[in-house]
């Protein structure tokens, strides 16, 4: 697809030259807006006022004069103190109607980690924000050029876990194989919680946490948590998330990496073991060098009583992304729905399978564990490593409430991934059997449906701003939904279907019968590779979630366009020759976008609805 943008920024940056600008000025290009003249527009002419000490209107007026405009584009007027630029319509369309060509290599590799639930019961509707921003931030790097790893944290020696299979074993539980294995053992969990409520069985209760912890420590209770990370990645599979590797937390400290990034830490002057006052007998980073304003800048890392905290296990983690620590052996795990091969770190694993040491890491959890997160970046500069503290990003988003109120596993006050699932399924089907009873496979549309205005939901909105999780705006088959932009790209492949029918589909396109119907959706189409590219960058998939309701909504209103005498302004198979080629190049641009972009965003296109 040719990029206009681009040729302008370049047309203008040589304008500049003649106008005497020797330094380097960000040449910004944008859309111009509906009201506006124009397809394209700079605004490059007030960042030069106070370079050259001249009016905006003025510098823009030489500009629009001593531009030399690239092929197809028709004019350059200067409104105030921006350059406007007309592209020919012909041309326009010509531009967007060019195949999809990805971005080439940027060279960078990046690790997203993301899911990383607890495996101690089924995953619950909070869940679902994480593994789809996740999954969708994956796939855009990945389109965007980037060599993306997709990691997965498994924390086997947690107490979560500890406490799920020490409920199994309290209450003689023997799995009935009717209820999904997740969901039994979360049950236990669930029960487990509220007997603890009890004071007078605490410390009963207790002991048992523990000494389920040290053998999950030792390693002898693997299998079982096994079992139940088999029943989420189900889960996982079902929503269309996919990794690259599992990592165990036993495995990060059997390898001993925890104690590796300990003493490269003790080798700095940041990080000590006082002898008095409330921290003595504890290893500490000062983190007051790296972060400013807080109360207490003592980090504790290791417990007087030898035991590593939480953010210790974090920074060992990290050190091995991002290639301070080498170790963990990787072997087969498991073939995932589309054929790609899951890795697991194991004991017995082969150390030349490699994962880790990437420049730059994708860290996405919710927004309560932003100072922890924090931590970890500091933790690199303490390292000597800033370089790598800036590439350590965290993708913070806020938490997902369901109708108004908090969600808590341990009260059970939840509903689950798989019950949202099945009921976006059950509601998808009812759509769909009411608009088309004929459809060949209801099932599968219902389910790419159901599951697409699920993902679309949780990505659609800017990861900082809380969801507020309801059944009917979750599953609504209008306005800003996954639905709505499904439906579009299933109107424009049945077009096309028909067109192959009737033994036009291939027709010559004469774009010099193109009409102003044309432009709006053209000018949508254009903007995709920018589009994809801020989303890599801004590293949020939120962007190009809103791209394609945007260009869903300009292909819908050409679709239904009108003449003032009320008939179809935009008839696609009754267009004249040459016209008819036009718009069928159009309409297949708009399909292969919007699929494209759903894709990335991890939702179905399905070709019928």
């Amino acid at each position: 697809m040719r990029n206009l943008k681009a040729e302008l920024q370049r047309a203008l940056e040589q304008a500049l030259a003649l106008l005497g600008v020797e330094e380097s000025v960000d040449v910004p290009v944008q859309p111009t807006p509906p009201d506006r003249p124009g397809d394209y527009g700079t605004p490059v002419a007030f960042s030069l006022a106070r370079v050259l000490r001249r009016p905006p209107a003025e510098i823009a007026q030489e500009l629009a004069a001593r531009v030399c405009l690239p092929p197809g584009v028709v004019g350059a007027e200067a409104a105030g103190g921006y350059v406007n630029f007309t592209v020919g319509l012909g041309e326009l369309v010509r531009a967007a109607t060019e195949p999809l060509r990805p971005p080439a290599p940027v060279g960078r590799r990046v690790l997203v980690e993301h899911t990383s639930v607890n495996p101690n019961k089924e995953l619950h509707v909070g869940h679902l924000r994480n593994i789809a921003l996740g999954d969708a931030l994956s796939r855009i790097l990945r389109y965007a050029g980037y060599e993306v790893q997709v990691l997965n944290y498994i924390d086997d020696t947690g107490r979560q876990v500890a406490e799920t299979l020490f409920a199994v074993e309290r209450y003689g539980l023997r799995y009935d194989g009717v209820t999904k294995y997740d969901h039994w053992v979360g049950q236990a969990y669930v029960r487990l919680h509220r007997e603890m409520e009890d004071p007078r069985l605490r410390e009963e209760l207790e002991a048992g946490v523990r000494a389920v912890l040290h053998r999950l420590e030792a390693g002898e209770l693997r299998s079982a948590v096994e079992r139940v990370l088999r029943a989420q990645l189900d889960t996982m599979w079902r929503l269309g998330a996919e990794y690259d590797a599992l990592v165990w937390e036993s495995d990060l400290v059997r390898e001993g990496l925890l104690q590796q990034a300990l003493a490269l830490l003790e080798h700095t002057p940041y990080v000590q073991r006082p002898r008095e006052g409330k921290y003595a007998g504890a290893l500490v980073m000062d983190t007051s060098s790296f972060v400013q304003g807080l109360e207490d800048p003592y980090l504790v890392l290791v417990r007087s009583d030898g035991t590593a905290t939480y953010p210790a296990k974090d920074i060992a983690f990290q050190f091995w992304k991002m290639g301070l620590l080498q170790g963990l052996g990787f072997r087969p795990f498991t073939r995932q729905p589309s054929g790609r091969l899951l890795y697991t770190s194991h004991p017995e694993g082969d150390r030349s399978v490699r994962f880790g040491g990437c420049e730059e890491t994708i860290n996405v959890i919710d927004a309560t564990q932003s100072y922890p997160q924090r931590v970890v970046r500091t933790a690199l500069a303490v390292a000597g490593r800033p370089d790598l503290a800036e590439g350590a990003h965290h993708l913070a988003y806020e938490t997902v409430t369901l109708e108004g109120r908090r969600i808590s596993g341990r009260r059970g006050h939840t509903v689950s991934v798989d019950e949202v699932l099945d009921e976006a399924h059950r509601r998808a089907r009812a759509v769909v059997a009411e608009k088309n009873p004929e459809h060949p496979d209801p099932e599968s549309a219902a389910e790419q449906v159901g599951i697409g205005a699920v993902r679309f939901a949780m990505v659609k909105t800017e990861p900082r701003r809380q969801i507020d999780f309801r059944w009917e705006q979750a599953l609504s088959f209008d306005g800003d939904s996954g639905p709505y932009v499904q439906y579009a790209h299933a109107r424009a492949a049945s077009i096309l279907r028909r067109a192959e029918e009737a033994g036009v589909l291939t027709e010559e396109p004469d774009f010099a019968q193109a009409t102003e119907y044309e432009r709006p959706v053209a000018r949508a189409l254009l903007d995709f590779p920018d589009v994809v590219a801020a989303a890599a960058a801004q590293r949020t998939p939120h962007v190009l979630a809103q791209y394609l309701l945007d260009l869903a909504a300009a292909w819908n209103a050409y679709y239904n366009a009108r003449r003032p005498d009320g008939s179809p302004a935009t008839p696609v198979l009754q267009a004249p020759p040459g016209l008819r080629g036009v718009r069928l190049a159009l309409v297949r641009q708009v399909r292969d976008v919007l699929r494209t972009g759903l894709e990335l965003l991890g939702v179905p296109a399905p070709e019928v609805m």
